[in-house]
């Protein structure tokens, strides 16, 4: 039996130096008092955007004129609602889930437009998005139905947070949105998912940003320890270790159970995510949610950017943006092959990152500059030049 007990030790001994588990980070405390609005943009910031479009500044002129020509400006825009979402692999099938996504992105385009043209028009063009679909909808199911919610219910927040707290014409219904947000969104969201990376930062990113303009602080913690693990475990430093961390519900016990994780990819070096070697534009949406998500902590009155999220994101911003940027890929990184397209999804972080800490980020500036001005990825990014490029607040 003590040698059975021996082995058995060394055995769980080997695992551990193999795997190595996120130890439970501090979870991040919600504030005593919410700051509205308060998801992914602040007051502060949309002042600046705003003063900057009205002098007719660029990026920010282009970056508006691009949101009010795109068709999610549209005040002719009728609203799609269900009261299920069924959503499979991919959006196959799709009833409702490019509608929902649409109308959210819609809503929030138009909270946008609303308050940097103070037109009443737009302000209650969001109002009827935001009501359609609160009145309406009940259930997401099939496959999809965790990454749908949480792509949703990111961008609806955002939207309502403007409209709730700059709009001076009244939302009789807000409270009923409020109800949706708790009673159809985030029970869908708040626990995570053991997919790929990208869906549980997507979920949540929505969580957070539900739970501000829930001012729900429970439920802001819980979601924030999660993304805290997640983080640590979607994007490698170095500091890690031999091997990346790995979220402890996933069960990744060995070296053979990681490297299938991180899609066959078995050398890690910093900045590479546990997608890269997918494609790009799924790790886009997962470095989109990390800075979101840090952008609303930082507003709400921590600021992680300062902690390894900040590092990890801002490695996983360089070591893509050197890559998409046309650097030729070496044969120990996924095969030699990369498929490219990270999206929209560089101007919040490194706004964050470079312009107000000061961090050399060259890559990432040059494809940054590039993609000025940064549109939408139809999901759940928007018009972040507009919103985040080079601005102070």
């Amino acid at each position: 039996m003590r040698r059975t007990a021996l082995l058995g030790a060394v055995s769980a001994l080997a695992l551990g130096l193999l795997a190595q588990p996120v130890t439970a980070p501090r979870a991040e405390a919600a504030p005593t008092t919410f700051a509205h609005p308060g998801v992914t943009v602040s007051r502060a910031q949309l002042d600046f955007a705003r003063s900057k479009v009205e002098a007719g500044a660029q990026p920010w002129r282009s970056a508006f004129d691009q949101l009010l020509a795109s068709k999610y400006a549209g005040l002719d825009r009728t609203p799609k609602p269900r009261a299920v979402v069924e959503c499979g692999s991919y959006s196959n099938p799709n009833y409702g889930c490019t509608d929902e996504r649409e109308d959210a992105i819609a809503a929030y385009t138009d909270a946008l437009a609303w308050y940097v043209t103070r037109d009443d028009r737009y302000a209650k063009k969001a109002i009827q998005l935001m009501d359609a679909w609160s009145a309406v909808i009940q259930d997401h199911t099939n496959s999809n139905a965790p990454l749908q919610t949480g792509w949703a219910g990111s961008t609806w927040p955002r939207a309502a947070e403007i409209i709730k707290y700059t709009y001076t014409g009244g939302w009789p219904n807000s409270g009923r949105f409020a109800t949706m947000l708790r009673t159809v969104y985030l029970p869908e969201v708040i626990n995570g998912s053991n997919s790929n990376g990208n869906w549980e930062l997507s979920m949540m990113e929505a969580a957070v940003g539900i739970s501000v303009f829930l001012e729900d602080r429970a439920a802001y913690g819980k979601a924030m320890a999660a993304f805290r693990t997640r983080t640590a475990a979607y994007v490698y430093l170095a500091s890690d270790g031999d091997l990346p961390k790995t979220v402890p519900s996933q069960n990744l016990t060995t070296r053979d159970k990681i490297v299938a994780y991180w899609q066959g990819q078995s050398t890690f070096v910093t900045g590479l995510t546990q997608e890269t070697c997918r494609d790009f534009t799924h790790t886009g949406y997962g470095i989109s949610a990390i800075s979101h998500i840090a952008e609303t902590s930082r507003i709400q009155g921590q600021d992680l950017y300062g902690t390894d999220v900040g590092e990890r994101l801002r490695q996983a911003l360089g070591f893509q943006s050197k890559y998409e940027l046309g650097t030729a890929v070496p044969s120990w990184l996924c095969g030699g092959s990369l498929n490219l397209g990270l999206g929209p999804v560089t101007e919040v972080g490194y706004n964050a990152l470079h312009n107000r800490l000061g961090i050399a980020m060259t890559n990432t500036q040059t494809l940054n500059q590039r993609n000025r001005p940064a549109g939408s990825n139809n999901l759940f990014v928007a018009w972040e030049t507009l919103t985040h490029g080079d601005n102070p607040a």
